[in-house]
């Protein structure tokens, strides 16, 4: 492994320093809420909130290039097939945001006692936010106590946020939940906490509250993309046949055969059977696999990847996008394939769904789910149709209104696996691959079939 970077040093000197700085001298409280937390903090870290409100951890969007067009992206206004989108339902959703307040799309940016300093610097574990808030804190914290303690984040501020997306534990990502908060070293060798016991910060590298790493379900065309080579040699195995495969094979593939070790994740959310009395049913793992508000769903564990081409960029749908409803819609892919000399073998996370879509202009819709008139409140697909598609800002510049028909259209969305990685005696074998091996669909990679024995069918140009 090669040595820290001068960055990591200058971030470990200076966390030491913070962590060494007594905060209860200087915020004695008591606080009512978590802006008058911010305005004290203020006082002595006004350039970091400056440098923090830069992020897309703010803004919660991007300026990006996907094929053909440059937008403005991210949770903002991305859909997904898992919640589908913030519009009209921010009080529920931004209790995830790294800030106060976000009620509707008049939030003011611009207001830095808004910033929430606390959920990335609380070293108490009793810091929690309102689930369904806005992003304010929870009435029964101590924010004197945590406001005196703050410290360097840990894998559970970052967790707090990324291990519940899409409203619960293991949810989304598939290789992000609770269990990497103090996995072992079968769950994840990095993070191990009686081995390397990384924090997320080790790879994802903080500069003025910038972090790198996109997540390319928001930012597909994202470009602070971290690797495996950030710390590993390109050609970090001794056997010579192994370091041919690092041209066409990310690591990934091989050190991480199955996520969602130990908590299951959702691999399906079908949307179009909501609303049906019909009982609750949940399965072995006691995930719900029916629910009448939400309806129906897929979950599994320890899930071997789906693997495509990857380059290292994306494409995704954006609001308003015209679709075909005939095939399925792909909310966020991996581009590349065989000949393409950037391309690796990739593992996935695919989540498949079933959303609302209006059936008229052909695009996907962004229902209103969540508060007064949402589908959760009134089950009633026309007036969440109609009240989500309002509010939501870019339906509204683009003059798209719910025409009054929806049906329900088949979406996936690809998600990369770059967490829980395994042990090195553990990773994949060649047969797992080659041989008999089943793990790799060659055929469908481009090959007219296992490499290893047809080499006259091997086409990718590297």
């Amino acid at each position: 492994m090669k040595k820290f970077t001068a960055l990591a040093v200058i971030l470990l000197l200076s966390s030491s320093a913070q962590a060494a700085f007594n905060h209860k001298d200087a915020l004695q409280g008591p606080f009512a809420n978590g802006p008058e937390v911010t305005t004290q903090c203020l006082t002595c870290h006004k350039e970091h909130a400056e440098d923090f409100m830069k992020s897309s951890h703010w803004t919660w969007e991007l300026e990006q290039e996907l094929p053909g067009r440059t937008v403005k992206r991210g949770k903002k206004n991305s859909i997904n097939n898992f919640c589908v989108s913030i519009s009209g339902n921010e009080p529920r959703c931004t209790s995830c945001h790294a800030g106060y307040g976000w009620k509707d799309s008049n939030f003011d940016f611009k207001d830095m006692t808004k910033v929430d300093c606390l959920v990335c610097h609380d070293t108490t574990g009793t810091y929690m936010k309102d689930p369904a808030g806005a992003g304010e804190v929870f009435g029964k914290v101590d924010l004197a106590r945590v406001a005196q303690n703050v410290g360097a984040p840990v894998r559970d501020n970052c967790g707090s946020c990324h291990f519940y997306g899409g409203g619960g534990d293991a949810v989304k990502h598939g290789d992000l939940d609770s269990s990497m908060s103090y996995p072992d070293r079968a769950t994840d060798v990095h993070m191990d906490t009686d081995g390397n016991d990384f924090q997320c910060q080790e790879c994802h590298v903080t500069e003025k509250h910038q972090i790198s790493g996109n997540a390319m379900g928001v930012s597909p065309g994202g470009e602070t993309k971290i690797g495996c080579v950030n710390c590993h040699d390109e050609a970090p195995h001794q056997n010579k046949k192994l370091n041919t495969h690092t041209a066409t094979v990310a690591c990934q593939t091989c050190h991480i055969p199955t996520f969602a070790k130990v908590e299951p994740t959702k691999m399906r959310w079908d949307w179009s059977v909501a609303g049906q009395d019909l009982k609750d049913t949940t399965d072995e793992n006691g995930k719900h696999t029916f629910n009448k508000k939400k309806g129906s769903f897929i979950w599994q564990k320890d899930v071997p990847p789906q693997y495509a081409w990857f380059n290292g960029s994306a494409d995704a749908y954006m609001a308003g996008d015209k679709i075909d409803p005939t095939k399925t819609v792909k909310l966020a892919y991996p581009l590349g394939n065989i000949n393409d000399p950037k391309a690796k073998i990739y593992p996935f996370k695919v989540h498949t769904g079933k959303q609302i879509y209006d059936s008229e202009l052909n695009i996907l819709l962004t229902p209103k789910t969540y508060g007064e008139g949402g589908y959760w409140d009134k089950f009633d697909w026309d007036l969440a149709a109609k009240l989500g598609m309002e509010a939501n800002p870019i339906m509204v510049e683009k003059g798209l209104k719910y025409s009054g028909k929806h049906g329900f259209v088949e979406t996936e969305m690809w998600w990369r696996i770059n967490h829980m990685v395994t042990p090195k005696d553990k990773a994949l074998q060649c047969n797992d691959c080659h041989n008999k091996g089943q793990r790799l669909d060659w055929k469908a990679l481009g090959y007219d079939g296992d490499p290893m024995k047809n080499r006259k069918g091997v086409k990718h140009a590297k």
